[in-house]
Formats: structure tokens, sequence, C-alpha cells
């Protein structure tokens, strides 16, 4: 069944994928064995065949979705301080920037590889990142821009995360087409990653 639920998942069958997971849990599997033997191994080949160009967005959204649909299922049934998160993730498009779907896409691989997202949405100021630093604690902060006039924001909100002692206690990764590694590396980032899928990759070495 579980191998069943993996192939759900990559095919994007919302109908199949909560079937098999509540199935599973009738029979008395744990949500992190349901989690760590079946959904989690369907978006890793989800995420491979995005990275080699054997599917595209439409398919990585459906399949991101239809896990997002089995992890509400998971949730009721763990146990108080049962965490399958890899982590936490706080992500956000920078000011000025409204662009959105691939900041999404990210987010949505990123809780379909095990963490916890708090998407914060677009245009948001270094100090609305700082905040949510404080609030959340994540261990890694993702910053997007699509324009590259947006792209200095990311460069205050570095400086605002030191200003606010908080830049040792957070990776911190950025993204979006205008961004290089070499613009990385200038604003003194942790990670990027050139599409969704690396950095996907980056964010689960960053917290390895």
């Amino acid at each position: 069944m579980k191998d069943q639920l993996k192939q759900a998942i990559i095919a994007g069958d919302a109908g199949v994928v909560n079937a098999l997971t509540q199935a599973l849990l009738a029979t008395g599997a744990s949500p992190r064995e349901i989690l760590g033997e079946a959904l989690l191994p369907g978006m890793e080949v989800v995420g491979e065949r995005m990275r080699s160009g054997d599917c595209f967005i439409p398919e990585v959204l459906l399949s991101a979705r239809t896990m997002q649909g089995a992890l509400d299922l998971l949730r009721p049934h763990m146990a108080e301080g049962e965490s399958t998160s890899a982590g936490t993730v706080v992500i956000g498009t920078v000011e000025g920037d409204l662009h959105d779907i691939g900041k999404n896409l990210v987010a949505m691989l990123l809780q379909g590889a095990g963490f916890e997202v708090v998407n914060l949405g677009t245009g948001v100021t270094a100090a609305q990142f700082v905040a949510a630093v404080k609030e959340h604690a994540p261990a890694i902060l993702g910053m997007s821009a699509l324009l590259t006039t947006t792209l200095p924001h990311m460069g205050e909100t570095m400086q605002a995360l030191k200003d606010e002692g908080l830049r040792d206690s957070v990776k911190v990764m950025v993204g979006g087409a205008p961004v290089t590694q070499a613009w990385a590396d200038e604003v003194g980032a942790d990670g990027y990653g050139a599409n969704a899928g690396m950095a996907v990759d980056r964010a689960k070495a960053l917290v390895g």
C-alpha cells in the first residue's frame, strides 16, 4: 500500500492519495512511517524528474498540492510534540516585488521535503523578515526576487539581521531569475538555488 501511495503522489492523484493515507492510518501505520516511507520518497522522485527535465512545473505543483492534502490528514494523528519536520523555513518575495510563482513552488517543494514553511507572501520588507525570524526562529530564511531593481533589498535584509544580532542564528538562502551565485556571495547568503529543485537540495544540505 505504501508503494501505491508513493506512486499516487508522483502521479498527483489526490483522491487515491487521500484514500490510501486514511487506509494506512486505519491499519495502524504511524504518520511518521507514512511520511518517511511513501510521501517523502514520492516527492523525492518528483524533484529528481523536475531537475532532469522529465516533468514540469504544473505536474510538480499537482504533486505538491496532493502531498499537502495528505499532510493535512496526518497532522491530527501526530502525537503531541511528534514533529516530522526537517526544520522551519521562513520564505518571502522582497519589498517592491510581487512575483510569487517560483517562490510558492519552492515553498511547496520544501513542504514536500518535510520542512515546516512560513510563507510571508510578496513585497516583504527587511523589518518584516526580521520580525518573522524573531517569531518563528527558523533554520532557514529564504528571499526571492524577480526584478533586478529589488535585489538590493536582499542586502538590506541581511544588514537588518546583523543589526538585530540574528544573522548567526539562521541560514539565509536567495533565489529568483536575476539572482546568481555571485550575487548570493556578494550579499553574504549561505545558499542559492538556480531552480526550485536545487533550492530544496541546498536547504536540505544546510540543515543536514
